[in-house]
């Protein structure tokens, strides 16, 4: 009996095929920063006052600037602590009875009745930007929907990561993740061009039941194309493209002042992923697990081909016998002790990981300042992320670096809340390190869902974890904006506590560094076997192959 990572010692665990496919995938990433978190520049909210249609004409017809006509429109009231004109209320004014014109700036209104009720609309200080903000409307009372356009982004990866996980484990991960990147083009244009605030909500869910499901597979099937060795490197890097995306993101959004048209600029690439048809195969392995033996062998021949290997006549007895053929269930992820421990802490990270992430970079769009410089620096703090996650598992594991980033982005979240706004420095450095914190967690928290579940269920059972992480994205939005209004850094202790509870659940979890990925729940459940399965395998893959290949296959695989 020869597996499939057997074959990949000859075929190439790492080789030029599948550092090209890798290359394709990670571009998957980019895009993906935009739609998670583009509703900091899509969604941006500016200095905001009622529309008095009087003294709009007055100003225009007197060349008076913004600020002096919100002097005779709104009252000043005390928010944080510092008097500031009214965003929601106006004067109650009959312009009939009280005289306007060009040197009314001298006007005493404060003690005019003032009302709640902007009944002629709102005027805007647009700072250059064209939000959805400012064309709907969507501030004082409506304030809140701003939060929808989050939540039904997460409440379509919810149902979508399900879906289209149930798919990749069923027809496949390339068929899946091509759909998705189709429904991706088509919903993503549609969000660009909703005539009205509910249809924005209806396109935007669509939009995001496609593209973390496609992301997703993707992920899993560079990860199943590679050595064990590589499978830590593939995965942290593929994530740390969305890193990329987060500095690209500024850029265009400085130069893109008008959201639909960012919108657009954000889906276009989904139209180009849909030529991955051609140049990227389905997974071998997953082949295997459904006993499609003659494609798996064609597909791998072709990857020795390109890696300019020869596969030795092993190929022909390629099986996966201990691999579960039938239909992966949600109850295959609770029915066994330790899948079930799994799945609980895994899911509770996947959801700290995105409500405290998602808190964080959302949090840069209500503190003031320069947003597109803000959101540059926090970008740039993911970059050391990755790097630290490589250096770490590489010596030290998967367990203690995915625990500790936990518990030093809930350490930073509290510190930066107690921090004054008069230290500004320290605060931000200390926020970026929450930031740099959670960042690793959350693409730890991808990579060790797909080493503790077996083949069959692998795609299924980081899909229906990562529900968990839509949820918190729902919530987050919520969490963030409405506490905010209470005191701002009061999210910050909520997040906090939830790093802190997400690092202790990790060390309940068994260490993965170079454990070959498991093709059955028993391996799950009795890894001891699988490791002596894996023993008796490497002996007689040593006992089969050519002389000078069994230096290479008997060498031990160090992660």
């Amino acid at each position: 009996m020869t597996t499939f990572d057997d074959i990949l010692e000859e075929a190439g665990k790492f080789g030029r095929c599948q550092k090209r496919i890798f290359a394709l995938l990670c571009l998957v990433s980019m895009p993906w920063a935009g739609v998670y978190v583009g509703i900091v520049f899509q969604g941006f909210t500016p200095d905001h006052w009622c529309r008095d249609p009087a003294v709009v004409e007055r100003r225009q017809a007197c060349s008076w600037s913004l600020m002096e006509g919100r002097r005779l429109t709104v009252p000043l009231v005390n928010s944080s602590g510092s008097v500031q004109p009214s965003s929601c209320e106006r004067y109650q004014v009959d312009w009939n009875t009280t005289a306007l014109s060009c040197d009314s700036q001298e006007l005493d209104l404060s003690k005019i009745p003032t009302t709640a009720a902007c009944k002629d609309g709102w005027e805007y200080d647009y700072e250059g930007r064209q939000s959805f903000v400012t064309e709907f409307h969507l501030v004082c009372a409506d304030a809140w929907l701003v939060d929808m356009y989050q939540a039904t982004l997460n409440v379509g990866f919810l149902v979508g990561s399900i879906a289209i996980g149930y798919l990749a484990d069923r027809f496949g991960r390339k068929i899946s993740f091509l759909m998705s990147n189709l429904l991706n083009a088509v919903t993503g244009i549609m969000v660009a061009v909703a005539p009205n605030y509910v249809t924005l909500l209806v396109f935007r869910a669509l939009y995001g039941f496609g593209v973390k499901g496609g992301w997703v597979a993707g992920y899993v099937l560079i990860t199943e194309l590679v050595g064990v060795e590589y499978r830590r490197t593939v995965g942290v890097l593929y994530q740390m493209f969305f890193s990329v995306g987060i500095l690209i993101l500024p850029l265009l959004a400085y130069f893109i002042t008008d959201w639909r048209w960012l919108q657009v600029a954000i889906t276009a690439p989904y139209f180009v992923f849909l030529s991955y048809y051609w140049f990227i195969p389905e997974s071998p392995r997953w082949l295997l697990s459904q006993n499609h033996k003659s494609k798996a062998v064609e597909i791998t021949e072709a990857m020795a081909k390109e890696n300019k290997m020869t596969l030795s006549k092993n190929i022909e007895n390629l099986t996966d016998d201990n691999a579960d053929t039938r239909t992966a269930s949600f109850m295959d992820l609770i029915r066994t002790p330790k899948m079930r421990k799994h799945t609980l802490i895994l899911s509770f990270n996947w959801f700290t990981s995105a409500i405290v992430y998602q808190g964080l970079i959302m949090r840069l769009g209500i503190l003031g300042g320069n947003v597109y410089i803000d959101f540059l620096i926090s970008g740039l703090v993911e970059f050391p992320a990755a790097f630290l996650i490589l250096f770490t598992i590489e010596r030290i594991g998967r367990r203690i670096p995915f625990a500790t980033a936990n518990i030093v982005a809930g350490a930073a979240c509290f510190i930066t809340a107690m921090i004054p706004d008069s230290m500004f420095w320290f605060k931000t450095v200390v926020a970026c390190i929450g930031r740099l914190g959670i960042t690793m967690s959350f693409e730890m928290v991808v990579f060790v869902n797909t080493e503790l579940y077996p083949t069959f269920v692998r795609n299924f059972g980081v899909s229906v974890c990562s529900t968990l992480c839509d949820v918190g994205g729902i919530v987050a939005p919520f969490l963030l904006y409405r506490l905010a209004v209470i005191w701002l850094e009061l999210p910050l202790l909520i997040f906090g506590s939830l790093a802190f509870v997400a690092g202790g659940l990790v060390l309940l979890l068994p260490e993965t560094r170079g454990i070959p990925l498991p093709d059955t729940i028993d391996d799950i459940e009795n890894p001891g076997r699988m490791k002596e399965n894996t023993a008796l395998r490497n002996q007689q893959l040593t006992n089969l192959l050519p002389t000078e290949n069994i230096s290479s296959s008997t060498e031990p695989a160090t992660v």
